[in-house]
């Protein structure tokens, strides 16, 4: 099932390339069990939500993962941290 929310969060729309950035942190979302416990329905919403929550809150966890080319030990701890505030505080599942 991991399998089937990595295809949902690799889709891209065809005129509106992703970051590089945010490619790397929704890969790293998805492959790290973030997504496992949300419908596949939502993982297109989670992602979108969750971008705009980096990009408004956290920009430099962006800008560092540009700038260093990787995610480093410690942009991985924080964004972690990141990622589980928000699942636990911010991202409620649509009924």
């Amino acid at each position: 099932s991991r399998g089937e929310r990595m295809v949902e969060l690799l889709k891209q729309d065809q005129y509106k390339p992703m970051d590089v950035s945010h490619q790397v942190v929704s890969i790293f979302v998805g492959a790290n069990g973030y997504l496992d416990d949300l419908p596949v329905e939502e993982v297109l919403r989670f992602e979108e939500e969750f971008l705009a929550h980096l990009l408004s809150e956290h920009p430099e966890i962006l800008s560092d993962i540009k700038e260093q080319g990787e995610i480093t030990d410690d942009t991985d701890a924080e964004l972690r941290k990141i990622i589980e505030g928000f699942k636990k505080d911010q991202f409620k599942v649509e009924d």
